[in-house]
């Protein structure tokens, strides 16, 4: 039973932020799970958790407070961004385990378009080897004390929220977008972070087709 994504366009990010709330709070153990996938205009969104100092020089760019976990991340055009709003415990796993599928949805997607993806101990989210994307050479963990992204740029970040057992927040996938305000910023709370889209790697797609592939998996393998 796989969940159907609900395709939003364009969508302001406090709006959806608000109708992601309202759903979450209004919805009951028979209110069927949704898939919302859309684009946002330039917004940074902090974490929770999130330290000021990690927004540099926001710029024109309006920053808003959120109650997902994580830290700093920008939202801006040519970036997927996927929202699930799915009743974990009718779902029957945990939260480790939901984050665990949303990663696995985001490396089969990049899987789809030839990218090998990675995951980094301790940072949620989904990074690439900035020196070929493509290997599929496992990835060597770093020396003790050295820095754990070396090499690598990332490429989706995650963050969530879950509420009586209800999840809202999301994944957000770089396609073709303007990724200069990520240096205004410490992206997801990391110093230097490089972040990359699919574009700056070498992989010509549309939005709508990254957003497809996204959804298909998504919709799979959160499914109960």
């Amino acid at each position: 039973m796989t969940i159907e994504a609900q395709w939003l366009g364009r969508a302001d990010y406090l709006a959806t932020y608000a109708a992601m709330q309202r759903f979450t709070q209004e919805r009951t153990p028979e209110s069927p799970d949704a898939l919302w996938i859309c684009e946002h205009d330039p917004v940074f969104t902090q974490g929770l958790a999130g330290k000021t100092d990690h927004i540099l020089n926001p710029g024109p760019i309006p920053v808003v407070q959120t109650d997902r976990g994580g830290q700093v991340t920008f939202h801006g055009p040519g970036q997927v961004v996927a929202y699930p709003l799915i009743d974990l415990r009718r779902a029957g796993y945990y939260v480790k385990e939901y984050v665990y599928r949303i990663e696995e949805s985001v490396l089969r997607t990049l899987a789809h378009f030839g990218v090998t993806g990675h995951r980094v101990t301790g940072a949620p989210g989904i990074y690439v080897r900035l020196d070929d994307p493509f290997s599929h050479a496992a990835l060597t963990g770093p020396m003790p004390g050295t820095d754990p992204f070396r090499g690598l740029g990332k490429i989706a970040a995650l963050g969530i929220k879950v509420s009586r057992h209800a999840t809202y927040h999301g994944v957000s996938l770089n396609v073709a977008m303007d990724l200069e305000p990520f240096s205004r910023i410490n992206p997801c709370g990391y110093a230097g972070l490089k972040t990359v889209d699919l574009s700056t790697i070498g992989v010509q797609t549309t939005w709508e087709e990254a957003a497809k592939v996204l959804g298909q998996k998504l919709g799979a393998f959160l499914a109960p």
